[in-house]
């Protein structure tokens, strides 16, 4: 299946970063868009590139505002990866976060955000089939439950 292309806003917020963060975040944004189950659009969600609901899919959001799915952002110190997916689903959560165990890699995670330095630091297989495992249809009966 062939990506649509990279939208402006967020080829113009990779070519601000310094080209050692570059280095570190391409491999991921491109690791996170090839498992990206349709349906999902890519943009510049709360400023940094993430992937959302569009609101003609689904406009009845808390705040008018797409609804955030994955989102990656470079922080002065750490790089973060923010899995909604994984916020609003205690089951989905704990098997990330075994299965992360399992690598013997230190997790650095809040409800749904993964902050890590370095690839060394993230371990790709296990995000991507994270990302994989939601489709926009399962994403949208959570955040209902949820919002209930």
């Amino acid at each position: 299946m062939k990506q649509p292309p990279v939208p402006a806003e967020v080829e113009d917020y990779f070519f601000d970063l310094a080209p050692s963060a570059r280095a570190v975040l391409y491999p991921v944004i491109d690791a996170v868009r090839d498992a990206m189950p349709r349906g999902y659009e890519l943009g510049m969600p709360h400023g940094m590139p993430g992937w959302v609901i569009p609101l003609s899919t689904y406009p009845k959001t808390y705040n008018g505002q797409p609804l955030s799915y994955v989102s990656l952002a470079a922080q002065k110190n750490y790089h973060s990866l923010y899995l909604m997916a994984l916020y609003g689903n205690p089951a989905a959560d704990a098997a990330f976060r075994a299965e992360w165990a399992a690598t013997g890699l230190k997790l650095n995670m809040g409800k749904s955000c993964l902050r890590f330095k370095t690839l060394a630091d993230i371990d790709l297989d296990i995000v991507t089939r994270s990302v994989a495992s939601l489709s926009v249809e399962d994403f949208l009966a959570t955040y209902e439950r949820i919002k209930r």
